[in-house]
């Protein structure tokens, strides 16, 4: 579905306005799903996994199609969506969702949206809705 000048106008402006009231204070707000207690959200199959997602499988945030799940900033990618549940890295600055190659990864028991620019840590813990 094509959008409107208009259409396009708002929805960057939501866009931008969640992911920067979603980024972290601090330097250390992140934690791993195992810190967590463990990740028990939908899993996506190994085999398409493997053929979509990944650090081969680069892609800007603010491209792909977005909404708010539960009061996190969510985006659509590969055919499912992803929703962030720790704040955005300071480190990845404020337009991180417009400007960085991103890629999502299944590690350490979770999935997690890591940035090309930095590939191990920070990374943000993300859950998977069907």
């Amino acid at each position: 579905m094509q959008r409107s000048p208009q259409q396009q106008r708002a929805q960057e402006g939501e866009q931008r306005t969640a992911w920067q009231q979603h980024q972290a204070r601090g330097e250390s707000e992140d934690r791993t799903w195992q810190e967590r207690g463990g990740y028990d959200g939908d899993r996506v199959p190994t085999v398409y996994y493997g053929r979509h997602y990944g650090r081969n499988h680069l892609f800007r945030v603010y491209s792909q199609p977005f909404m708010e799940i539960g009061g996190y900033p969510s985006f659509q990618y590969g055919g499912y969506w992803f929703s962030l549940v720790d704040p955005v890295p300071v480190v990845w600055g404020n337009e991180w969702y417009q400007n960085d190659d991103v890629y999502v990864v299944y590690a350490n028991s979770g999935y997690y949206l890591r940035d090309r620019s930095y590939p191990s840590r920070p990374e943000i813990a993300i859950s998977v809705t069907f």
